[in-house]
């Protein structure tokens, strides 16, 4: 019996070390304790993945969690599997489909009209590489879900943020942003071949310049918005990638790949970090990759890039006082938009092509 303790210990121990490896490279866990009692958190794409898991996290601090997804099966399924696990009844599911700009009018009214504060916005939900299609209003699906849709979202919600300060904007973006080259004359892709990869890291790029400009117009306010690289995450957002189809990705590569995957409970730190931490109270404009703040980079530091970026959003989803602020009620909306973006669209979306989550 002696022989065998020797050996099973160092193959323990042996494991152990590369758990804490793995968690050490990532971060580890969000060590606040904040209650969130009496707040009001929204999480986009929160059905799966890294939404779900901040959604859990939100739910077990005490907050009412409204998770925002596209499937409304798939959303109230996750929203009772977060109440049962949490034994939080204020967990509750919303349609939102951010490839649609009248979905997105229609969830932001709602929110605007029942729910008393908005203390958390966490833009999460995301597709990648996905075969060229378009949102509802004729954009691109990338841009159109991943900036667009949570552009129009955030705006939309920023009375109640405001109102609700201290309040914070949380943005998905992904360390593709580094390799964008975001033109603003062809946000579309219309006289561009189409590459999915660099659509990719346009929309995230996006991200980052959305916050930066948002922190620059909400100076002042209480509401801080950051945005943050989570890192590769097992989830089913690179579908479209084809790694996961690939034998010699399984086999050759999946001890790499294990070490530095993360998962999504691991993945959805850094977003809880952003929404709950008290020492980031304060902290507005900044980028994170994982649990610490870096430089985005030089294109992503771009301030009259951000700016200009913002002005042509505002234009495409026809966002009122768009040379403002933003922001606006979100009520009675939708029928201007959908005035406004009569004609522009290629027709309606690939849904088969759209994911919830990041």
């Amino acid at each position: 019996m002696n022989r065998y303790l020797l050996p099973a210990s160092l193959v323990g121990s042996v494991v152990g070390g590369f758990v804490l490896l793995k968690d050490s490279m990532h971060g580890g866990l969000c060590s606040s304790k904040a209650v969130l009692q009496g707040k009001t958190a929204i999480v986009t794409g929160a059905n799966t993945g890294l939404g779900k898991e901040t959604a859990l996290d939100l739910a077990r601090r005490g907050a009412r969690v409204i998770l925002a997804c596209r499937d409304e099966a798939a959303c109230e399924d996750a929203a009772r599997e977060i109440r049962g696990e949490t034994l939080n009844p204020r967990v509750v599911a919303r349609r939102l489909d951010l490839a649609s700009l009248e979905s997105v009018r229609d969830f932001a009214a709602h929110i605007n009209q029942d729910e008393e504060n908005v203390h958390i916005l966490v833009n999460n939900a995301a597709v990648m590489r996905c075969p060229h299609s378009t949102t509802a209003d004729g954009f691109e699906m990338q841009f159109g879900v991943n900036h667009l849709g949570h552009f129009l979202l955030t705006n939309l919600l920023l009375d109640k943020l405001r109102a609700s300060a201290p309040s914070r904007v949380v943005t998905v973006s992904s360390l593709a942003q580094v390799a964008a080259c975001l033109d603003l004359s062809d946000l579309n892709w219309e006289r561009r071949k189409y590459d999915p990869k660099l659509a990719y890291c346009d929309s995230k790029l996006a991200n980052v310049l959305f916050s930066l400009e948002l922190s620059k117009r909400l100076q002042g306010t209480g509401v801080t918005a950051n945005s943050v690289n989570p890192g590769v995450c097992n989830t089913s957002l690179g579908r479209h990638t084809g790694m996961h189809k690939s034998a010699f990705s399984s086999s050759v590569l999946g001890p790499f790949f294990w070490l530095v995957v993360r998962s999504p409970r691991l993945g959805a730190q850094p977003s809880i970090n952003l929404a709950v931490s008290e020492e980031l109270r304060d902290v507005s404009g900044r980028y994170f990759d994982g649990m610490r703040q870096v430089d985005p980079g030089t294109k992503a530091n771009d301030e009259e890039l951000a700016r200009q970026l913002w002005e042509a959003s505002a234009r495409l989803v026809c966002l009122r006082d768009h040379d403002g602020s933003g922001g606006g009620s979100g009520k009675g909306g939708a029928g201007e938009a959908s005035e406004c973006h009569k004609g522009q669209g290629a027709g309606a979306p690939e849904r088969s092509a759209v994911e919830d989550g990041a």
